[in-house]
């Protein structure tokens, strides 16, 4: 019977196919709206993760300040870095990074670019790779010795082709020896180029290349945690130590910042989460569009088929039967729009994500939903038409024009 009733759907389709698309269509536009903005959501969300993980592992940054801008709060000095590696727990590696900026040149090629003075811990904190050449050592850094770790932009600008390890470049009046060349990261999620920069001892560029002469000229701490040990707990002996170095009162406010990635990340995360599932809600209003225009079409055509209900009644079809006959052709209508608007949502999402740069993440539980909420909107809107027909009387409807 239900295989009678769908190949009868069918037929009644085919017969009226350009009032069949039209009926589709809003429940086409709805399936793939949701699909569409779940996706993107969830690859955005993912961007962002990623984007983070970049900067660092477990990543926590200790700033003069309460922003990110200038404060004019004091800096750090060499003794908070040896204090806050020496008393706080759950610490992998700590390194002072003193920020410049200076034009690098090399042979006719010069190029302007941040300089970051770290020490060598800072590669494994910020998870650099190397492409070619070493890290700078301890005993480097103990000599303020003229070497540096440069980016793939940098290396491309001012070297193209040419092999740079073993070459100098020249930072203002100081020339450092590129030792090593790390591997691309490509954009922070703010647009800031992570490949161009140029790493060096952080006593190199505050004897040579800043001449900083006082004790404090630390810009900001970076901290990686250990795996497993919860960030709050750093953050507040970070909080409470710093307090005291800085000699900040019970009642003062902090004139510096300790900021976690992770928890950045996962408020960004959140915050995304929510946006998508808003922007999904509202794209399946849509949904309900679609399917009020499925029974407001089902129900001209019980009108339009009314002296075929009543043959069909009078030949002994059972009521039920008509209404399945008309519930499944319903069900069929807004499944039919279903799976076209799945296959609409994925060719756009393939092309968004490209546009947007989100990675494409196809999820097919997000497709299956969208695909059991359509055929639940044929069969809610479906059932007062196929109610009515079945409600027919056969002698009315043989008199029917």
């Amino acid at each position: 019977m239900f295989f009678n009733a769908f190949i009868i759907a069918l037929r009644e389709i085919r017969r009226n196919l350009t009032r069949a698309f039209l009926t589709v269509l809003g429940v086409v536009i709805g399936v793939a709206a949701v699909i569409t903005m779940v996706t993107l959501g969830t690859g955005a969300t993912e961007m962002v993760k990623s984007q983070i993980s970049k900067l660092g592992s477990n990543l926590i940054v200790v700033r003069p300040g309460q922003g990110w801008g200038p404060t004019g709060a004091p800096l750090f000095s060499a003794g908070d870095v040896r204090e806050i590696r020496a008393q706080i727990q759950g610490i992998r590696a700590v390194s002072p990074m003193s920020n410049g900026n200076a034009p690098a040149v090399y042979l006719e090629n010069a190029r302007n670019s941040d300089v970051q003075g770290v020490t060598p811990e800072y590669f494994s904190i910020g998870n650099w790779d190397l492409s070619d050449g070493r890290f700078f050592d301890a005993q480097e850094v103990k000599d303020g010795a003229p070497v540096c770790v440069i980016g793939e932009t940098i290396r491309k600008e001012l070297f193209g082709q040419e092999d740079a390890i073993g070459k100098k470049i020249r930072l203002r009046t100081t020339s450092v020896l590129v030792i090593g060349t790390t591997l691309p990261k490509g954009q922070a999620g703010w647009g800031d180029d992570l490949d161009d920069n140029i790493i060096v001892p952080v006593t190199t560029l505050q004897r040579r290349l800043n001449g900083q002469l006082s004790n404090q000229n630390i810009n900001q701490i970076m901290i990686s945690g250990e795996d497993g040990y919860p960030s709050s707990a750093i953050l507040a002996d970070i909080t409470a130590l710093m307090r005291e170095r800085r000699n900040i009162g019970p009642n003062e406010q902090d004139n510096f910042s300790a900021v976690d990635t992770l928890q950045i990340a996962d408020a960004v995360s959140s915050s995304t989460k929510v946006l998508t599932s808003l922007l999904g809600a509202v794209a399946g209003v849509s949904l309900l569009v679609g399917g009020i225009g499925i029974m407001n079409i089902m129900l001209v055509s019980v009108t339009e088929r009314t002296r075929e209900i009543g043959i069909r009644l009078a030949i002994g079809a059972r009521a039920r039967e008509v209404l399945l006959q008309f519930l499944v052709e319903a069900v069929t209508l807004s499944c039919v729009g279903g799976i076209a608007g799945i296959l609409l949502a994925y060719s756009l999402c393939l092309g968004l994500a490209k546009v947007v740069g989100a990675p494409f993440l196809f999820d097919p539980k997000i497709n299956i939903i969208a695909f059991v909420f359509s055929a639940a909107i044929g069969i809610i809107f479906g059932f007062m038409p196929a109610r009515r027909a079945a409600g027919l009387d056969p002698i009315d409807a043989l008199r029917h024009e």
